[in-house]
């Protein structure tokens, strides 16, 4: 009986390590739970993609050129699911303009046929990327064309050549782009990533911020931990403002994301999210860029973002617009964002190593773990 009893034991230790690796690995309960579960989502065959522009020259032949025009269906016609991403050359802006000739000069576009039911602004941060800029104009403005939506790309320049800095630079394309049209959708976008599904669609969820990159090919197409809030998201422009909006003081790689997460739950909201067989992207491989290093001020920012979200934000955004040019497939903002803290002033404000607890409740990483690529 001893023998017996000790081997149950060893059989009920072994299959609660199971599961306690199963719920981390797989982003939670929810997600655990899911796996085992008969959802109505599609299951997509991502071995059996489409071109881009597939359904693209319907839309280009349904041009009616009247007044009244009928809304548009919620769900578009034109959709074709997954779509075959590649890398290997970068398209001529030429090309792309010739394959998009239903896009305004600004990267502006609403559908030939019907009235949108969806106005969202594409917010994109941006220095020395050309060659993933084009990447992106390549397969972006197709998919958003056979989504029946209207939309207006904005890239974001960052001026000079101080520290990089995202979250505010998002900031700004928000600011810059309520200015062209009453969005009713904000889409904040890292260039690097593609979506490969176009029934991911560029709408936000009225009740919640929407986490969109859920499952990157970086990640193994999985959620990398519950709260992550990198790569897309996308919200309304009150759900940003009641967040007020993201952090301006994080000056180089890491850290805002884990910061949004937190102060979009401390104002009374939580991340929404699209199936994992929907939110696919394919991200476009590459280092750590000069002028965006490891941002050592990171885990004391986020030590003290309970404290400081009401007045680091929308309500405290300082910068200079010095150009802004409505280019063929873009609205090019050139930015001046101010300087980055000093060397001093960065060492003075890092926390020793070893990881904090963040205020979403996660053990946040030491300064050395290697970076996701941005």
């Amino acid at each position: 009986m001893s023998s017996l009893h000790r081997q149950c034991t060893f059989i009920l230790l072994v299959a609660s390590q199971l599961v306690f690796l199963a719920y981390y690995s797989f982003g939670g309960f929810q997600s655990v739970v899911s796996l085992f579960s008969w959802g109505t989502d599609p299951v997509w065959d991502y071995s059996k993609t489409h071109d881009v522009y597939t359904n693209l020259s319907l839309i280009q032949r349904s041009i009616t050129g009247g007044k009244g025009l009928p809304d548009c269906p919620e769900k578009s016609p034109y959709l074709v699911g997954p779509l075959a991403i590649h890398f290997e050359r970068v398209p001529p802006l030429g090309t792309i303009e010739e394959r998009n000739p239903l896009v305004q000069r600004g990267g502006f576009y609403a559908p030939p046929n019907c009235v949108a039911q969806h106005r969202t602004a594409v917010i994109i941060p941006h220095r020395n990327r050309e060659s993933h800029l084009r990447h992106f104009l390549y397969y972006l403005h197709p998919f958003l064309q056979r989504q029946q939506l209207q939309y207006g790309l904005y890239i974001i320049h960052q001026a000079g050549n101080e520290t990089f800095n995202r979250a505010k630079l998002l900031n700004v394309g928000v600011k810059e782009a309520m200015k062209d049209e009453d969005w009713d959708c904000l889409f904040l976008h890292d260039i690097d990533l593609i979506p490969e599904n176009d029934h991911n669609t560029y709408t936000c969820d009225p009740n919640h911020p929407k986490h969109v990159s859920i499952a990157m090919n970086k990640f193994g197409y999985r959620l990398p931990y519950n709260t992550y809030f990198g790569g897309v998201s996308a919200m309304t422009p009150e759900q940003y403002l009641q967040m007020n909006g993201f952090p301006n003081e994080y000056w180089g790689w890491g850290g805002e994301d884990d910061d949004i997460a937190s102060r979009l739950y401390l104002a009374g909201m939580r991340i929404s999210r699209p199936p994992l067989s929907v939110g696919r992207y394919k991200m476009i491989i590459h280092q750590l860029d000069k002028g965006n290093e490891e941002n050592p001020r990171r885990f004391d920012l986020l030590y003290r973002t309970r404290r400081t979200w009401r007045r680091d934000g929308m309500n405290s955004l300082s910068y200079t617009a010095l150009s802004r040019q409505r280019l063929p497939l873009f609205t090019n903002i050139t930015a001046d964002i101010g300087p980055a803290p000093t060397e001093r002033a960065r060492r003075a404000g890092a926390r020793p190593s070893g990881g904090v607890m963040s205020t979403s409740g996660h053990l946040l990483p030491q300064a050395g773990t290697q970076p996701a690529d941005r």
